[in-house]
């Protein structure tokens, strides 16, 4: 069995589309999930899958969301292994005078189109960077992403491919819980 990577967008911020963990943990188990892990409040899942199909499994995570809890999730899964070639692709971290704790990541459910790329690049984010490597869009934001123009909405709407952002802390962890055995 593989071990993947459930990101999922918008959930428990500001009270709003509440799920706890362990309700979380048990409506994945419920479909057949196995080894569920969370990582912190904001939607995380770590488990096994005897599938390897990541659109299909985020799919049934997001249907059994909508009937365990009534409403609709943006849900992207990765396999650890894809987890792990993000975390080594990040065009920052080589750069020294780059401080780690201003790292995200935006996960793409898929590769944009040219078009939307292009576009993307035309725009002024101001003192913020970004770089996209397969479905990873790396962002820098030394002013802190609060104050980004680099939203999961910006780039969705930029980009027309859903996706869900995560702090480089965040995206390390997931990693090292996807690791551990």
């Amino acid at each position: 069995m593989s071990t993947f990577i459930a990101l999922l967008r918008g959930i428990n911020v500001s009270g709003h589309r509440t799920i706890k963990m362990d309700a979380l943990k048990t409506a994945s188990t419920e479909i057949g999930l196995e080894n569920v892990r969370t990582y912190i409040q904001s939607g995380n899942l770590i488990f096994e899958s005897p599938s390897d199909n990541t659109i299909s499994i985020s799919e049934s995570i997001s249907r059994k969301i909508h009937e365990d809890f009534g409403f609709d999730v943006p849900v992207i899964t990765i396999t650890a292994k894809e987890l792990e070639q993000v975390i080594a692709a990040n065009p920052f971290s080589k750069k020294s005078s780059m401080d780690s704790t201003f790292f995200h990541v935006a996960f793409l459910s898929e590769v944009p189109n040219a078009q939307s790329i292009e576009r993307l690049q035309e725009i002024e984010v101001k003192g913020d960077e970004f770089a996209l490597i397969g479905k990873a869009m790396y962002l820098y934001c030394p002013n802190g992403y609060s104050n980004s123009r680099l939203t999961n909405s910006f780039l969705e709407a930029r980009l027309k491919v859903p996706a869900t952002t995560r702090n480089w802390k965040t995206t390390n962890e997931l990693f090292r819980i996807a690791s551990a055995k």
